[in-house]
């Protein structure tokens, strides 16, 4: 008979020993930082109400004046929401119909992927961006240093 050896584990080499120590709280810092663009992209919405809901109608957006509510309260509190880890996934949810349309309504047919010089908004690289954040949030949720996690021991 043969004996069967156990491989000793291998340690880590590269980069990963060194991304060992803070990889948990990569997630945090992805869901703070989305809580936190959210929010500054929907503060001036709320500043400019008439404006935004303006917006929405040249647009052709159906029911412009419901739809800015929707999308201010969404982006100011839900933003606020992420930036505290509280109802991470649901708010992730939400986020992904908003980008999901405003990609394929707004930024794909009057801009495109990158917005050309002279043209004012930009394209939809930030808005695919953050498509790609909250998908990982929602599969994930808000990370260990969370209001849910840390206060709530548990997801809402």
């Amino acid at each position: 008979m043969i004996k069967e050896q156990m491989a000793a584990p291998r340690e880590s080499v590269g980069l990963k020993r060194y991304t060992d120590a803070f990889a948990p709280y990569t997630l945090t810092i992805l869901r703070v930082l989305v809580g936190f663009t959210f929010l500054m992209n929907g503060l001036p919405k709320l500043a400019n109400f008439g404006g935004f809901t303006g917006f929405l109608t040249n647009l052709g957006i159906p029911l412009p004046g419901f739809f800015a509510i929707i999308v201010v309260a969404l982006e100011v509190g839900g933003g606020l929401l992420l930036i505290a880890g509280l109802a991470t996934r649901w708010v992730s949810i939400f986020y992904l119909i908003e980008m999901t349309v405003t990609t394929l309504l707004v930024k794909l047919p009057n801009f495109g992927f990158i917005a050309p010089s002279g043209r004012p908004g930009v394209g939809a690289e930030l808005d695919l961006l953050l498509l790609a954040c909250v998908l990982l949030l929602l599969a994930h949720g808000s990370g260990p240093l969370s209001v849910e996690r840390n206060l709530l021991n548990r997801e809402l």
